[in-house]
């Protein structure tokens, strides 16, 4: 069914089944009215968000880390990110998150964007933020992650970008929106 552009096609939720209550995801089906008439179930994976920033140094350079993306079945590079706690504010997080993946400090941190990670299924959304002032400051991983920083100038970065290189979403938009703002 056609609509007009701008008008909102909203779905009603008439049911909701929590099929799985994990540790970072649950999973629930919802059964919803469709706009036009008739019903659909929609899969929908539920997440407390996320943040993710793109650490520059005063060199220019961007601290990345390369860590086994199990999901993926292979090592990505990506920039720090990390999943919100219960009541964590998206800065406190960034902040834990870039002491424990890149063993770095912000003095600045500069929101750049929110946006869904996939919406035709997750409610997760991701926080992007440019970090700069960076300073070197004690931290340690989670117990589950195995991560090498990689240091690189963010024009390499950028090219990678360009080229498909890296694959990671929050990664692209992060490095994009970044070299934006900085007008790089």
């Amino acid at each position: 069914m056609r609509h007009d552009r701008g008008q909102p096609l909203p779905e009603t939720t008439v049911e909701t089944e929590t099929i799985y209550s994990g540790r970072v995801v649950h999973l629930r089906v919802d059964e919803v009215n469709l706009s036009g008439g008739g019903r659909s179930k929609r899969e929908i994976v539920v997440h407390r968000g996320a943040v993710a920033a793109v650490p520059l140094t005063d060199e220019g350079e961007v601290l990345m880390v390369r860590q086994w993306r199990h999901a993926a079945g292979r090592a990505l590079l990506e920039v720090p990110a990390g999943t919100r706690e219960e009541g964590e504010r998206p800065e406190e997080t960034l902040r834990r998150e870039l002491v424990e993946e890149i063993g770095h400090s912000a003095g600045s941190i500069e929101h750049l964007a929110d946006l869904y990670a996939a919406p035709g299924y997750s409610t997760e959304v991701i926080g992007l933020y440019l970090a700069t002032e960076l300073a070197a400051a004690t931290g340690e991983p989670d117990a589950d992650e195995n991560i090498q920083v990689v240091r690189m100038p963010l024009a390499e970065a950028l090219r990678r970008c360009r080229e498909g290189q890296l694959r990671d979403l929050k990664t692209t938009a992060g490095l994009l929106l970044a070299a934006a703002r900085i007008g790089a």
